[in-house]
C-alpha cells in the first residue's frame, strides 16, 4: 500500500499540463499563463510626478518663503515645453512628466500662487520627493509574470500596461462528478429508509470550482453495471472523472472492474492515509479510448464517506488540477501551527483531522469534535486539516503540527 507521499508522485508522473491556447486577456481570468511573459517598456516610461504641484529644483528651495517663476502648467498627457533653470518651477498635475531639470515636487499644500510667481512653504525640498522615475517600477526587457502564474485582477493590470492584450493560458480542466450506489437520493428529494442525500457531488462541484477546474455533475449511477457503465463512459470525456462510492471491497463496488472494462489503466488502489484508505486512481490514454481523445483522461475513485472524499480531493485531486494547469508547487503546501489543546493519535495511518487554525493567535489550531469519515457535520467550523504523521502519539498543547488550509 502506498504512502500519501508515494500516492501524489504517481499522479504528477501520470498528469501532462493541458496544451496552451491563446485567449483574449479579457477572458483570462483565473487561468494560468503558459510562458513567460516579458515587459516591452519601462514603468513608467518617463519621470512623472505622484502629486499635484509644482516641479523644482531642490537647491533653489531655501526655506519658507522661496519664492519662484512659474514658467510652464503640465497636466497628464502632456509633455513639458521648457526645462527649469535656476528660480523657475513648473504647476504639475499628478501623472504628467516632470520637465528636464526637475528633481522634486512640492505638493500644492505647500504653496501660495499669484499670478506667474509661487510661494513656497516648506522648510525644504528633498531630491527625488513626490516623484517616480521612469523604469522604477520595470524595465523593459524584464519578467512581467512567470509560467504557471494563475490570472488574478492583478495580474491581468499588470500585463494590459505591457500590451499583452493576448496570452497564452492553460484552460481550467473539465472535470466529470458521478456519485455510484442505490442510497443515495438527489438533494431536492426526501430519503427514505435506508436512503440518504447525495452531498458528495455538491462538495466536489465546489471543491472543483474552488480549485480552479470547471465541474460537470452527472448525478447517481446505480449499483448495476450496465447503468455504472454508461455513465462512466459519458464521464470519460472530460479531463477528470471522479467517482463517488464504489471502491471499497463490497459485493457492489463495482467502480475498479468497471474502469477496467472502458480501458482506464490502474496506477494505485489504495493509499495508506485516514481518512480515505480505498482512493484509487487510474488514467485512460487516447490510444486506450474510443472517443476520439486528444489528450489522457484521469480518474479519481474516491471513498463514498464524505470526509474521506473530501480530504481525498484535497490531496490528490486538487494536485492533479494544479498540474493539469501548470502551476508551480503541484502537492499540498502545509505550514506549521501550534496545538491548543492535548490529543491523542493512535492510528498507524497518516491522519488528516478536520481543524480550525486561528490565524490571530500565533498560528493556533483547534481540532473539530469528529466522529469519523461519514460525519461531514464536522468540517463545517474546519478552514485546515491537521495532520499526523503515522504513529502513535501523545501531542500536548503548544506542539507544533503540519496543517493543510482548505
Amino acid at each position: 500500500m502506498l504512502t500519501v507521499e508515494e500516492a501524489l508522485d504517481e499522479i504528477l508522473r501520470s498528469v501532462e499540463p493541458l496544451a496552451p491556447e491563446a485567449r483574449a486577456l479579457g477572458e483570462s481570468l483565473g487561468l494560468t499563463l503558459a510562458g513567460q511573459v516579458l515587459s516591452d517598456v519601462d514603468s513608467p516610461p518617463f519621470d512623472k510626478a505622484l502629486m499635484d504641484g509644482y516641479a523644482v529644483r531642490s537647491e533653489d528651495i531655501l526655506g519658507p518663503g522661496t519664492e519662484l517663476t512659474v514658467i510652464e502648467e503640465l497636466m497628464a498627457g502632456r509633455v513639458p515645453t521648457r526645462g527649469l533653470e535656476a528660480g523657475q518651477a513648473t504647476r504639475i498635475m499628478t501623472g504628467a512628466p516632470i520637465p528636464d531639470g526637475c528633481d522634486a515636487v512640492v505638493k500644492v499644500e505647500e504653496t501660495e500662487s499669484t499670478n506667474n510667481t509661487v510661494r513656497i512653504l516648506a522648510e525644504s525640498a528633498r531630491p527625488g520627493q513626490n516623484l517616480i522615475r521612469r523604469g522604477t517600477n520595470m524595465k523593459s526587457g524584464e519578467v512581467v509574470l512567470k509560467s504557471g502564474r494563475t490570472l488574478r485582477a492583478q495580474e491581468l493590470s499588470a500585463l494590459a500596461e505591457m500590451g499583452c492584450h493576448q496570452v497564452s493560458v492553460r484552460r481550467r480542466p473539465t472535470m466529470a462528478v458521478l456519485a455510484t450506489g442505490d442510497e443515495l437520493v438527489p438533494v431536492n428529494e426526501t430519503p427514505g429508509p435506508g436512503q440518504i442525500r447525495n452531498s458528495n457531488e455538491t462538495m466536489l462541484a465546489a471543491q472543483i470550482e474552488q480549485a480552479g477546474g470547471a465541474a460537470v455533475p452527472l448525478g447517481i449511477a446505480r449499483d448495476e453495471r450496465e447503468h455504472l457503465r454508461e455513465r462512466i463512459a459519458v464521464g470519460l470525456k472530460q479531463d477528470v472523472l471522479l467517482l463517488s462510492g464504489g471502491v471499497s471491497a463490497g459485493k457492489l463496488d463495482l467502480v475498479p472492474s468497471e474502469l477496467a472494462s472502458a480501458g482506464v489503466e490502474q496506477v494505485f488502489h489504495k493509499v495508506r492515509v485516514k481518512p480515505g484508505k480505498p482512493v484509487w486512481f487510474g488514467i485512460l490514454k487516447p490510444e486506450e479510448a474510443s472517443l476520439g481523445r486528444r489528450n489522457s483522461c484521469l480518474v479519481f475513485g474516491l471513498p463514498g464517506n464524505p470526509v474521506s472524499s473530501m480530504v481525498c480531493f484535497e490531496l490528490f485531486v486538487r494536485s492533479a488540477i494544479r498540474q493539469l494547469r501548470g502551476q508551480q508547487d503541484a502537492k499540498p503546501q502545509p505550514i506549521s501551527a501550534r496545538l491548543a489543546h492535548t490529543h491523542t493519535h493512535r492510528d498507524d495511518r497518516e491522519t488528516y483531522f478536520p481543524a480550525a487554525v486561528d490565524w490571530t493567535d500565533g498560528n493556533r489550531v483547534t481540532l473539530m469534535k469528529w466522529h469519523g469519515s461519514s460525519d461531514l457535520q464536522a468540517t463545517r467550523g474546519a478552514n485546515a486539516m491537521a495532520v499526523f504523521p503515522a504513529e502513535p502519539r501523545e501531542y500536548q498543547v503548544g506542539d507544533s503540527v503540519d496543517v493543510i488550509l482548505w
